[in-house]
């Protein structure tokens, strides 16, 4: 064979080869277009980069995949719910969240739990739809000045507080019954026991009478016109104040036996001279019934009504009645006996 035709045999022979090369390569090309194959780094190399679609073991539901690994399936979208949210609260805690501006937007019940009813109007709906403070933000006194303990309470109401040392742990349960029917225009409830026994009606109050102290006692005279004004009102409860106390919780309250009764508004009492008292601002249960509460209080010297925190639980506030035995410890008191009672004020 001439030169010149063993170079064409061989040119010839190089052409078929690169056409069967074509026509085998060009179907992995265009499968590669559609699906397009991850290198090392898990980077897709075609248009979508980041992520692929392969399929499970089971030939089911579609996997997507990125650099971080497998996502979830469309069969696993159901489980988000249970992935915990990020914790944004300055209190530390899970289930309390720095945005809400209400005891119900701004602590979480327990997984498993919801609230319990509560009527639109109640006591119960009221306390939950009652203003915070900021979240984050510490426990004043009467005066301004912080109190020693910031360590025991997860939120601050917004219930008002007057500027002597007089609004403290009864006082302050007695100051959210009354801030209550003043909601609701229901100024005839507003009554209240001081410590000696007397019954200070601020319906009465407002009519001009006034209640001064007589010999061991007091009594009522008439001295001013009619007046439902604010200034009035607070003047009434600055009475109430300085002349009850946790003997007067005592007198208008009644004992709930079992624990398991519990609701909004109830109370523990200890009464004395110092007792204390902290009061029941909201419920909720779960499907089995097992019921868990939050508490609320007031202390000395007079100082901000507060949610405390359950120093059995550093990542919950809830109370879980089948946890409660006594001596019934809180962050700042502890109550050695039953004594959960309800305050009467709400049967008029």
């Amino acid at each position: 064979m001439t030169e010149k035709k063993a170079i064409g045999a061989a040119c010839a022979l190089g052409a078929v080869i690169l056409l069967l090369m074509i026509i085998i390569i060009r179907p992995f090309s265009r499968f590669e277009e559609q699906y397009p194959m991850t290198d090392a780094s898990g980077v897709s190399g075609g248009a979508v980069s980041g992520a692929a679609m392969s399929v499970n073991s089971d030939g089911n539901s579609p996997v997507t995949t990125d650099a971080n690994g497998p996502a979830a399936t469309s069969d696993d979208t159901a489980d988000a719910s249970l992935v915990p949210a990020a914790i944004d609260s300055a209190t530390g805690i899970p289930l309390v969240h720095a945005s809400g501006n209400t005891l119900e937007s701004r602590v979480d019940v327990p997984s498993g739990f919801k609230r319990t009813t509560e009527d639109e109007g109640s006591l119960g709906a009221f306390l939950r739809g009652y203003k915070l403070k900021k979240d984050g933000s510490p426990v004043h006194l009467y005066n301004k000045e912080l109190k020693s303990d910031q360590n025991a309470h997860v939120a601050v109401f917004a219930l008002p507080l007057e500027k002597e040392d007089l609004q403290q742990c009864a006082d302050s349960v007695m100051r959210v019954y009354a801030e209550y029917f003043r909601s609701k225009s229901e100024d005839s409830k507003i009554n209240f026991t001081l410590s000696d026994g007397f019954k200070a009606s601020y319906q009465r109050w407002r009519e001009g009478m006034r209640i001064i102290e007589s010999g061991d006692s007091f009594e009522y005279v008439d001295r001013a016109e009619f007046d439902g004004s604010d200034a009035t009102y607070k003047k009434f409860m600055r009475i109430v104040f300085a002349y009850s106390g946790t003997y007067s919780l005592e007198t208008d309250s009644k004992k709930v036996k079992k624990l398991s009764s519990i609701k909004i508004g109830d109370i523990f009492l200890q009464s004395g001279s110092p007792g204390h008292v902290v009061m029941v601002v909201d419920t909720c249960k779960d499907e089995s019934g097992r019921k868990a509460f939050l508490l609320a209080q007031g202390y000395m010297p007079a100082q901000q009504f507060h949610l405390l925190k359950n120093p059995a639980h550093d990542d919950d506030p809830w109370y879980y009645v089948d946890e409660v035995s006594f001596p019934f410890k809180t962050p700042e008191y502890t109550f050695d006996k039953m004594c959960l009672r309800r305050p009467t004020y709400m049967e008029g």
